[in-house]
């Protein structure tokens, strides 16, 4: 009998835990539906290439890295070969890899592209720890055969088309931030991706949490739009900045922030989807991938447990140039004029800053339409451009985050 109960018992707990994370949501729809269901995938082979006539060396075996294959052309020349996780896609031919020589030179490296697909993201460099844009004078043939040219030493430096964050990169950055924050910042890991890495969370609020209107912001759904993490990042450290205004926001409202979306995707060096070989941001409606299926469960409990409504939804992305996407239905919603007081406060405090805003509603299920037609809520998918400067995505970051809490407070 002692056997029996120590073997059931187990066995219970399981099924309880699978039962419980398979309780269904409301599904939301929308005018143009999208197969999410998982499709393969080609995982890159994860190797360290040699040209040993040249002495020099490429390696995809680190997190975030994307190099399908490397072979010579000529005694000053690498065919550098980047392939998709699958087709189709979008044109986001995202690469990175690291380089050296068994002795100083210079050396040029051709991008290759399969299938067709074309050069999208101007390089940088990693090198001594610090990221750079490459020179445009050793730059050539921008287009379907880009090259460059780097001198390479025998310390590794990394060739890449965005500064690598890395899901480690990124635990490392929301740990730092809130670390003596504790008290009103907590941080839970609520599910795992489909290859089992963690999804975070960090659930924001000053006080207790029942009745509070709830704010969510996601970003890292696509793997190579760092540009939006980034704003995303100084907007979330401009909330928990211990500032009067914040001090304000965080006794009245509660944020949910979702830092990476899609582990699988940044460290396996996807250009777009996850390890299901789907585009997270189409599977706002039926929840077919594990990372959107939990998201949307754990929104929905802290919703249901503490009697909140959800009145705005931030998502961060990276296209070419910086833009937000908004939906044209407003009146009736949560915040009916939060978006034209929002751009007109971004413009009055933010230097020579004109709002590029694109409003449509979502026919395809992505977040800003499921905010929008799940919630009755603001939904804005805010896009930061691949070669926006550094210091800018930083004021842009932070002045949103600004605006957004006076606003929010002054109703």
């Amino acid at each position: 009998m002692k056997v029996y109960v120590n073997t059931l018992y187990p066995i219970l707990i399981l099924s309880f835990i699978f039962l419980s994370s398979c309780q269904t949501v409301k599904k939301v729809s929308f005018e143009t539906p999208v197969d999410t269901t998982t499709k393969k995938i080609n995982f890159q082979a994860k190797q360290t290439y040699e040209l040993k006539d040249t002495g020099v060396y490429a390696s995809n075996e680190f997190d975030g890295a994307r190099l399908n294959g490397f072979r010579q052309i000529n005694d000053s020349t690498a065919a550098v070969i980047i392939s998709p996780e699958n087709t189709p896609i979008n044109k986001s031919a995202y690469y990175a890899f690291k380089t050296w020589a068994n002795t100083s030179k210079y050396f040029y490296f051709k991008f290759q592209y399969t299938e067709g697909h074309k050069h999208r993201y101007f390089p940088r460099l990693k090198v001594n720890g610090r990221w750079r844009s490459i020179d445009s004078t050793n730059v050539y043939e921008i287009g379907e055969s880009t090259t460059i040219k780097v001198k390479l030493e025998k310390t590794p430096l990394v060739i890449a088309s965005q500064e690598i964050q890395s899901s480690n990169d990124v635990k490392n950055w929301y740990t730092t931030l809130i670390k003596g924050k504790e008290s009103y910042v907590n941080l839970s890991i609520f599910g795992t991706s489909k290859l089992g890495r963690n999804l975070p969370v960090l659930d924001i609020y000053k006080g207790k949490p029942e009745n509070r209107d709830l704010i969510v912001l996601l970003t890292r759904q696509h793997p190579p739009e760092v540009t939006g993490y980034f704003a995303f990042q100084h907007f979330v450290q401009t909330i928990l900045d211990d500032s009067e205004l914040s001090d304000k926001f965080l006794n009245r409202y509660r944020v949910l922030a979702f830092p990476i979306m899609n582990p699988d995707g940044v460290d396996l060096g996807h250009w777009r989807h996850n390890a299901g070989g789907v585009d997270t941001n189409r599977d706002w409606s039926a929840y077919r991938q594990l990372e959107i299926r939990q998201t949307v469960q754990f929104i929905t409990e802290t919703l249901k447990n503490h009697n909140s409504k959800l009145i705005l939804g931030l998502d961060f992305h990276s296209t070419w140039y910086d833009i937000f996407y908004t939906n044209q239905i407003r009146k009736g919603t949560t915040l009916p004029h939060f978006v034209e007081n929002w751009f007109t406060a971004l413009e009055n405090n933010i230097p020579d800053y004109v709002v590029n805003e694109k409003p449509g509603n979502s026919k395809k299920p992505v977040s800003k339409g499921w905010f929008l037609y799940g919630h009755n809520a603001t939904g804005v998918t805010y896009e930061i451009g691949d070669d926006t400067p550094r210091d800018k995505i930083k004021v842009i970051g932070t002045v949103t985050a600004e605006q957004m809490m006076r606003i929010l407070v002054s109703k």
